[in-house]
């Protein structure tokens, strides 16, 4: 058959569907998750029972699903159509937790590598980030070594999250991981004091910096300085490795409303505190911390104070006796800047520690070679964590996250980048860096008929008057039961309702973007697509935007038959034009146009 070229109508009505067709888009819930993790999927099989299958689709993301599962920030649940439409999203971290328990096993992790570069990299800091990047490089065949300054692996999430919401052997083990791919660990070496930045550039190929935030500040109000006073970076990392704080009084004031204040606040009761007080300059409409946090907190008795910031820390003896606090009126100004505004209102508190929970910064571990901006973060490319020194560059907290699954998401986007580096290909090579983090999806769809309004399932707790006072852990997870009732609250959301309505199209293809793409792009359609369709316009009726198939399939017909000299394309087509022609030959008719009978 001779080129065909299809008509302006075929091809733009073919072009809308590509271009607003929903079917190839992802479920907001895996849009959401900076590592682009299929919660959908791995529900789904949960809810059918696979546990070991939804394990495996986890784990083809994260290395780190029991953990993740317990402290995970879950921003995919956010964005969960059972949240925003009923306010009741599906528990998708206590799923993923509930897999790894019940299913993992490290006959199941994948270890494959790429033949051995020769390469050799440097990664400083083995938490969630530094982690990812050496995973990334180790699957593609470098050799890579971690250098951390402490004695543990995890990081922040070590010394960070308490261990009643993260138990220590949970991290070991899957670290384990990383062991197993071939990665060395160097512990106890403090990069810019043991050894410095220079020297690992010349003796290795590469350096990833995944440090992250670890320095604490401190609001500079009066008596900040006092004996007593400590940043929640020291108190919990103290905590975290010894289980006690022996600089810590007995009546403690946590400034601060995000979950580190909230971790601060709970680990004070467990190293014996008698009184735990809180403050912040949110109220209690807008504070940051995690509504599971907060809960967590009121129920094992901190006395909340939102709204309200420190004025003074009152010292005697250089120690701390009290503090005060005054009434917040605003915590921006007009602009939108932060500026918090106070009224004459204030409360006093007689307590002999206060833990300054309000941010905390990248110490520089460069020795000034890199530039820094706000929080210590370093000034890096924002595509590709480039820095200005050719092989360095930087990963997690240091380059700007926040929570672990972005640190994890940005230590795969760091060592992506240092792989293309290290085989001498361009640093944007075969990437889509708007798919290397969030990003948003078009799936608009309507809820499905009939769906029920199903309450979402509390985490099993223990008593938080025994819980209040030891490390054990808070959550004891879901039982099997539950996770399958949990699991089938998922809507499954996705488009493809049409390819529900059309045998044919399934035929050809997952959606009509997938099935038309050729078309638009190449001008290419198999004849056997456009002669398959019936006409019953099913398709349209079910569309959310009421694509015209039909207007591309049938319409395409003339098209082919116009390019095949008249003819259809289809060689079954030759038996009935045979048909047709004997059909009003003498053989088959006795009538004669225009003779009477």
């Amino acid at each position: 058959m001779a080129d065909i070229k299809f008509s302006d109508a075929v091809i733009d009505t073919a072009g809308t569907v590509v271009n607003k067709c929903m079917g190839l888009e992802d479920a907001p819930c895996m849009s959401a998750c900076p590592m682009s993790t299929d919660a959908k999927g791995y529900v789904n099989l949960i809810a059918e029972g696979k546990f070991e299958e939804s394990l495996k689709l986890i784990r083809e993301k994260l290395f780190l699903p029991n953990t993740l599962g317990r402290i995970c920030a879950h921003p995919c649940e956010a964005k969960c159509r059972r949240g925003t439409e009923y306010g009741e999203p599906i528990s998708i971290a206590a799923l993923k937790r509930f897999a790894a328990e019940r299913a993992d096993d490290e006959s199941l992790w994948d270890l494959t590598k790429a033949d051995a570069t020769g390469k050799r990299v440097a990664v400083v800091g083995a938490g969630p980030s530094g982690a990812q990047a050496a995973i990334e490089l180790a699957r593609s065949g470098h050799d890579v070594t971690i250098l951390e300054k402490l004695d543990v692996v995890g990081g922040m999430m070590r010394v960070g999250i308490p261990e009643y919401r993260l138990p220590r052997n949970i991290i070991d083990h899957e670290y384990t991981y990383l062991t197993s791919l071939g990665v060395q660990f160097e512990f106890g070496v403090e990069v810019g004091k043991d050894v410095t930045l220079d020297s690992l550039r010349e003796d290795y190929d590469a350096v990833i910096l995944a440090h992250g935030a670890h320095k604490g500040s401190i609001v500079p109000v009066p008596g900040h300085d006092a004996e007593g006073v400590f940043s929640a970076a020291d108190y919990l990392r103290e905590i975290s490795l010894t289980r006690s704080f022996p600089r810590a009084g007995k009546r403690i004031m946590v400034v601060g409303g995000g979950d580190v204040a909230m971790d601060c606040a709970r680990s004070s009761w467990r190293i014996g505190a008698h009184a735990v007080v809180q403050c912040s300059l949110e109220d209690d409409e807008t504070l940051p911390a995690s509504e599971e946090e907060i809960r967590e907190a009121k129920e094992e008795g901190v006395a909340f104070n939102a709204g309200w910031g420190p004025d003074e820390i009152y010292v005697e003896n250089g120690r701390v006796t009290g503090i005060r606090i005054r009434r917040v009126l605003s915590v921006f100004d007009a602009s939108g800047r932060f500026n918090p505004c106070y009224g004459d209102e204030t409360k006093e508190f007689s307590v002999d520690t206060v833990i300054f929970a309000t941010g905390q910064k990248v110490e520089d571990i460069t020795s000034g070679a890199l530039e820094q901006k706000q929080g210590g973060r370093y000034v890096v490319d924002a595509n590709t964590l480039a820095t200005s020194m050719e092989n360095v560059f930087v990963a997690g907290d240091a380059a700007g996250t926040n929570i672990v699954i972005e640190a994890m998401a940005y230590g795969r986007k760091a060592g992506l980048s240092a792989d293309r580096y290290l085989t001498g290909r361009t640093l944007d090579d075969g990437r889509d860096f708007s798919r290397e983090f969030s990003y948003g999806t078009k799936l608009d769809v309507p809820i499905p008929e009939g769906t029920e309004d199903l309450p979402r399932l509390s985490p099993n707790l223990r008593d938080p008057r025994v819980r209040k006072r030891d490390f054990d852990e808070c959550d004891t997870g879901f039982s099997d039961e539950q996770a399958l009732k949990e699991a089938s609250r998922c809507l499954k959301c996705e488009c493809r309702l049409c390819m529900r309505e059309c045998v044919m199209m399934n035929e050809f293809g997952s959606c009509p973007k997938d099935i038309l793409d050729p078309l638009v792009n190449r001008g290419e359609m198999d004849p056997l697509l456009a002669y398959s369709c019936n006409g019953c316009d099913n398709c349209t009726i079910v569309c959310p935007h009421e694509f015209q198939l039909k207007k591309v399939f049938v319409g395409s017909r003339k098209d082919f038959v116009a390019a095949n000299r008249g003819e259809s394309p289809m060689k079954g087509h030759k038996v009935i034009k045979l048909h047709q022609l004997l059909g009003f030959s003498k053989f088959f008719t006795t009538k004669i146009r225009g003779r009477k009978k």
